[in-house]
């Protein structure tokens, strides 16, 4: 590194530092965590046999039927068993490739209404068009987890009474979080939960370790992974999904371990039968990453959602035409969004919450750990390459590059709004807004909070209107 640029970042990295000494803003989502203070709720697992043709089970007055001899459920089976918590487009990808294991694992589907049940029922199966052919798979347990205790069929609870031991959260974004709180009853250390939804998982700094501590105490709870998903998938309906875009899946664990494993590999690892599940499923083209990776992955995938989404849903337009040169002014607009992002990351790259996964590479993974100066120099070392990485500069080359393979491609949230859904924008742009806020960043972020109101609002506009708008904002 030059002396210019050694300088150059040395002085950034005393910039981003500082902006984590003022008073830190306590985001929403912690808040209504660390308030909430009573018992996970007790659930129960209805599958087809707790449904009633023709009756509402809610108010008809059955008797209900005992387990039966036998019907104790088989402890290996649940070990192995994944549950897929959310079957929209992510949901219905990783359960049609998981099913292609072999040997295959026991998958089941958790849907989110009981009117779900009662489509499977009719239309049992999951159906996948690729390359222009469809495949349908009938083959999985399907379940509805709620409150509600059936009138009809056999009580269950999630896990069958035994916990969960892998579970991966399919939802949109916003319901990720809250529904791990609502299930945290069957989750426990012998649990792995994986994350596979756009935005930027809340488990990662600053604030991960915080919630993990409220809701299964220090040190405690499951082993918990993340998926940065790039495949593109577009719906169809209820259980039928197009895999427009074949591309590729990287996972990997989301805390560092106190030893200072970093999951970029499973030596010595007895709980990895989730990540072994996904790498291994044909088609899904996944691999492992170490959480350092991972979490830079997970990082430019915000930043490209963050644009592209957004600008896509106001303008009603495919991805590419946000990247077409039109002497609009709408070009600059991504670059305020960029600069925004760049700042925002940047500053998370200094804050002390982010030491951890700096460092987790260079830890040895037999439980030695550098200390004293070594320590110190790699971790400057490692932090002046990231915020050199997460530059305006570099984060708009990556932002082209991604947009121009993804350009006939409608965006995840034009779907939503399309079909009067509840958008992700609080987890992509938000989660910068509130990031930057929680880091001490006093000028905020204009432009992004902005386009969320738009988008929240379900504004529409020409590119002349929300360039204008938009810029407006910043002045």
């Amino acid at each position: 590194m030059n002396s210019f640029k050694a300088s150059w970042c040395k002085h950034s990295l005393r910039m981003v530092s500082s902006s984590t000494s003022s008073q830190q803003v306590p985001t929403k989502w912690l808040q209504r965590v660390t308030e909430d203070q009573s018992e996970p709720p007790r659930l129960y697992a209805w599958r087809l046999t707790n449904l009633l043709d023709g009756a509402n089970p809610d108010s008809a007055n059955y008797a209900r039927k005992s387990p039966k001899v036998g019907e104790i459920p088989n402890l290996d089976d649940e070990r192995r068993r994944i549950y897929i918590l959310g079957i929209g487009n992510i949901g219905r990808l990783y359960a049609s490739f998981l099913a292609k294991n072999d040997p295959r694992p026991p998958i089941t589907l958790v849907v989110h209404r009981r009117e779900l049940l009662d489509q499977w029922k009719a239309h049992p199966g999951i159906e996948l068009v690729r390359d222009g052919k469809t495949e349908w798979n009938p083959s999985f347990r399907i379940e509805w987890w709620t409150d509600t205790y059936p009138a009809h069929g056999l009580v269950r609870e999630p896990g069958s009474g035994y916990g969960i031991s892998n579970l991966i959260i399919a939802t949109k974004a916003p319901d990720a979080i809250p529904q791990v709180d609502c299930v945290r009853r069957y989750l426990g250390g012998s649990s792995t939960v994986a994350f596979a939804q756009n935005g930027m998982c809340k488990l990662w700094p600053p604030l991960g370790k915080a919630y993990v501590a409220a809701r299964f105490g220090k040190g405690k709870g499951p082993r918990w992974l993340a998926c940065v998903t790039t495949h593109g998938v577009t719906s169809l309906g209820p259980f039928r999904s197009v895999h427009a875009s074949p591309a590729d899946v990287r996972v990997g664990s989301v805390m560092v371990r106190e030893d200072g494993w970093d999951g970029s590999d499973n030596d010595g690892d007895k709980d990895d039968y989730l990540a072994e599940q996904i790498v291994g499923a044909p088609g899904l083209n996944a691999r492992r990453v170490a959480t350092r990776e991972l979490w830079v992955a997970q990082l430019e995938k915000l930043v490209v959602n963050a644009v592209i989404n957004p600008l896509t849903a106001v303008l009603m337009c495919k991805n590419g035409e946000v990247f077409e040169e039109r002497g609009d002014g709408l070009g600059g607009v991504v670059e305020m969004l960029v600069e925004e992002a760049s700042r925002t990351l940047r500053a998370l790259v200094g804050h002390r919450s982010s030491e951890n996964i700096l460092l987790a590479q260079d830890k040895d993974r037999k439980g030695g750990v550098a200390i004293g100066a070594a320590t110190e120099e790699s971790l400057e070392r490692t932090r002046e390459g990231l915020v050199e990485r997460f530059s305006s500069a570099r984060l708009r080359t990556m932002l082209y590059s991604v947009g121009e393979k993804v350009a006939a491609n409608t965006s995840s949230m034009l779907q939503d709004v399309r079909a009067g859904k509840k958008t992700e924008i609080e987890d992509f742009n938000g989660w910068l807004v509130e990031t930057a806020r929680y880091l001490g960043d006093e000028g905020g972020l204009p432009v992004n909070q902005k386009l969320i109101s738009l988008v929240e609002d379900g504004a529409v506009r020409t590119r002349g209107e929300l360039v204008k708008e938009l810029q407006i904002s910043r002045s």
